[in-house]
């Protein structure tokens, strides 16, 4: 629990750094970084010397047990949140608010103006999400353990692949392994496309059987409490095509590289470059249309961002980042490789651990 009032104490240095009084958070994965709580409907007030977190009774058990030291202002019911929010506001003498305008509704902007006239907003975008960027080692641990959870996922539903397996069933297979491993459950909806429609990044699971093409792309990730793991690998339950067998050499190249690359000091966009280089030069940069990977945490994507853009970013130790190189041939099909890796202050460490040697692809 100590890590709560040291993230406090952060905060309130980027609250002085905005030439504000207080922030007020509103976008509840926020409140949950800064206080532990993991219930939503709740707003959270940080002043430079306390912190006020405006719930209901809904959670009046919740917050006793998640953070029992944090001060809590709890809405009756029928109460809006506003009302309660400025009331708060006023009770500490705040004169210049620091509000999360990247996540805040204009609706909410305008309703705040409204109740807290006498009050300066300062829109003060991110200023949490950068504290979230460099994980501390409770977080890592969480991560490190999603990660093997995800593993263990994977191995136990790839073990249950036949021709007649479909997308749907495959992605229920993740989310019912993920559980059994002790997962809350998976990260996000798995990305799970036989053949052709492997070589859609982002498609959603269809009812098309394993066996109607050679190959299939599978990109999941568990949950292992709140800290998310994100992973992509390739099946073949068919023949291995030399088509295949280059792609994949060249996609697993570019992210080995990219890795290799990943240590303090490193810009995002020079990583990012390392596999785009190699999948260039093999004359598929034009198939490679995403960037090579973003932060992990709370959230899927967090900061940084591993793409074309982010020079003036650089690694430090404590950041988690995804490394995933693809290229898509529409109608052919798609490859990525993935895997999630910790900057070190010597380095990296990565934290998956499935097999993705070409041969490890293969079910048969």
């Amino acid at each position: 629990m100590a890590r709560f009032p040291t993230r406090l104490k952060k905060i309130r240095q980027q609250i002085r750094g905005a030439k504000s009084d207080a922030l007020l958070v509103t976008n509840f994965v926020n409140v949950t970084y800064l206080t532990g709580f993991t219930g939503d409907d709740s707003y959270l007030l940080v002043t430079l010397d306390e912190a006020t977190l405006i719930s209901d009774p809904r959670y009046t058990t919740q917050l006793e047990e998640e953070c029992p030291d944090l001060h809590v202002v709890s809405r009756n019911p029928g109460t809006k949140m506003l009302p309660v929010v400025a009331e708060v506001v006023q009770d500490a003498a705040v004169e210049s608010l620091a509000i999360e305008s990247g996540s805040m509704t204009v609706a909410l902007h305008s309703n705040l103006v409204k109740a807290l006239p006498q009050v300066r907003l300062i829109a003060a975008d991110r200023l949490v999400e950068k504290l979230r960027t460099i994980k501390d080692k409770s977080e890592i641990e969480a991560t490190r353990l999603a990660c093997y959870q995800a593993s263990r996922a994977f191995m136990a539903a790839r073990s249950q692949i036949t021709p007649e397996t479909t997308e749907r069933q495959i992605e229920a297979e993740l989310e019912y392994q993920a559980r059994r491993f002790g997962a809350k459950g998976l990260s996000f909806a798995p990305i799970v496309g036989v053949g052709p429609r492997s070589a859609l990044p982002h498609g959603t699971t269809t009812d098309r059987r394993v066996g109607e093409s050679d190959f299939t792309l599978i990109d999941w990730g568990a949950n292992s409490g709140l800290y998310l793991s994100d992973l992509t690998r390739m099946v073949v339950t068919g023949k291995l095509s030399q088509k295949f067998r280059k792609i994949y050499e060249i996609v697993l190249e570019a992210q080995l590289a990219a890795i290799d690359a990943i240590r303090p000091g490193a810009n995002c966009e020079f990583v990012d470059g390392v596999a785009r280089k190699i999948i260039t030069k093999a004359n598929y940069g034009k198939q490679f249309g995403h960037g090579l990977g973003h932060g992990t945490g709370l959230e899927i994507h967090e900061s940084p961002r591993l793409g074309k853009g982010q020079n003036k970013v650089q690694l430090e130790p404590g950041m988690i980042v995804t490394v995933e190189p693809g290229i898509y041939l529409p109608g052919w099909g798609g490859i990525r490789i993935e895997d999630d890796i910790l900057v070190t202050k010597t380095g990296h460490e990565v934290l998956t651990d499935v097999p993705k040697q070409l041969d490890d692809c293969c079910l048969a």
